[in-house]
């Protein structure tokens, strides 16, 4: 084994250069404490100011509902300035919490401008749904406590929020429907509760051999003595078809619009129970069939 001896100059080199290596990363180790501490105590801080800055949203919101409830504004009304409030409020936190960390919130709104056809066309649906609460809370086509149909989707609930975006219907059956108010805005809605009075119509139908006079007699009753007819509304019961195995009578009457369903659904039971004390058959779909000798 041959050992060759190093030059003391070239050793001073590498130390050197070693020391230009290690210097940058020691200095880096010792300052990391310090940017640690200083990044954490931001971050508390931004922390402790979108905490406050929350309450106070909550605190505005809170005072802009009390004065448009006395102020005597709908139900829609509120829910969409409270719901348009709070977006727009917390976006103005958010950048003020950015800022706060050194982003630019000037050149936020900036680059915001210069993007603003690809993010317009982005959010084109978002701005068709607010354009769409807005013409919803001008037009008023239906308010908070409607039952609606909408028909586009066949969806169908009553209305229990407007907010700045969207509807929301509770179906018969306690599911919530969400609904984009862009698409509500723009197809027909049949709304079932706008009047006081709905009518109902119930389909009877009797054998061709049962007497019309007696059936229609014995549906008539119901109709005169349930409680929750409207009396001041017309009463009718009449031939609507003949049918291929019956005679199809039509029992039409009023109610109020909360004793709708209730009253259609206790009148159909009365009309059979009624038909069935008269003798009167309701007949099921058949077919005579004749043999020629």
């Amino acid at each position: 084994m041959i050992l060759t001896e190093v030059p003391e100059t070239a050793l001073y080199e590498a130390v050197d250069e070693v020391n230009e290596l290690v210097g940058p990363v020691q200095e880096f180790i010792k300052a990391l404490p310090g940017k640690a501490l200083s990044l954490g105590i931001r971050i508390v801080l931004a922390l402790i100011f979108f905490a406050i800055g929350s309450w106070l949203i909550k605190l505005v919101r809170r005072l802009i509902r009390n004065s448009i409830t006395r102020a005597g504004a709908e139900m829609g009304v509120r829910q969409f300035v409270d719901s348009f409030v709070k977006t727009s409020a917390y976006v103005v936190l958010v950048l003020f919490i950015a800022s706060y960390f050194g982003v630019d919130a000037a050149g936020i709104v900036a680059l915001l401008g210069s993007a603003g056809v690809a993010i317009g066309l982005a959010v084109q649906g978002s701005l068709s749904n607010l354009a769409g609460g807005v013409l919803i809370l001008i037009l008023k086509p239906f308010v908070v406590g409607d039952y609606i149909e909408e028909s586009a989707s066949g969806r169908e609930g009553t209305v229990t929020e407007i907010q700045i975006f969207y509807t929301k219907l509770l179906t018969a059956d306690n599911h919530v429907v969400v609904l984009p108010n862009g698409s509500l805005a723009n197809t027909s809605i049949v709304n079932y509760t706008s009047a006081k009075d709905r009518r109902a119509s119930i389909a009877v139908g009797i054998s061709y051999k049962a007497d019309i006079k007696s059936a229609r007699e014995a549906l008539e009753n119901v109709l005169k003595s349930d409680e929750k007819t409207l009396k001041d509304r017309e009463m009718a019961v009449f031939v609507d078809e003949l049918g291929a195995s019956s005679v199809n009578l039509c029992v039409r009457c009023w109610f109020a619009n909360e004793d709708y369903w209730q009253g259609k659904w206790r009148i159909t039971e009365k009309c059979k129970l009624a038909l069935d004390e008269a003798g009167i058959e309701i007949p099921y779909s058949q077919l005579d069939v004749h043999f020629d000798k």
